[in-house]
């Protein structure tokens, strides 16, 4: 079974990409939703595990809104209010949210002391 984590933009991606082996696939909706792209989404991951981990804004609550319809199993991963979306979260948050939603296989871990 394959594992999809949804963000928004390609910057979201390329920073989750960094720390994510490639066996997590990382689709984006820049920050657009239609149907046309909705249906795209839903036939790529089809019954495989799905993460949705958009912005904490305005833009991606609404985003996340509507994929949480669209993937009523998916599970939700958050960045913290205060960050500039998913591209400006430090690494180190975004590993530990990675841990919670159980991802932690799939982490390529920083080696000890670097910043």
């Amino acid at each position: 079974m394959s594992i999809y984590i949804i963000v928004e933009g390609k910057n979201d991606r390329s920073k989750l990409r960094r720390i994510l082996s490639e066996e997590i696939t990382i689709l984006c909706t820049f920050g657009t939703l239609n149907s046309l792209k909705l249906e795209s989404l839903r036939k790529q991951i089809k019954d495989d595990e799905v993460f949705l981990f958009m912005d904490n804004d305005s833009s991606g609550k609404r985003i996340r809104g509507i994929l949480r319809d669209a993937f009523p199993d998916a599970g939700h991963i958050y960045t913290r209010r205060g960050y500039a979306g998913v591209e400006g979260t430090p690494e180190e948050y975004l590993i530990a949210q990675l841990e919670k939603a159980g991802l932690e296989d799939y982490i390529n871990y920083p080696p000890p002391g670097f910043a």
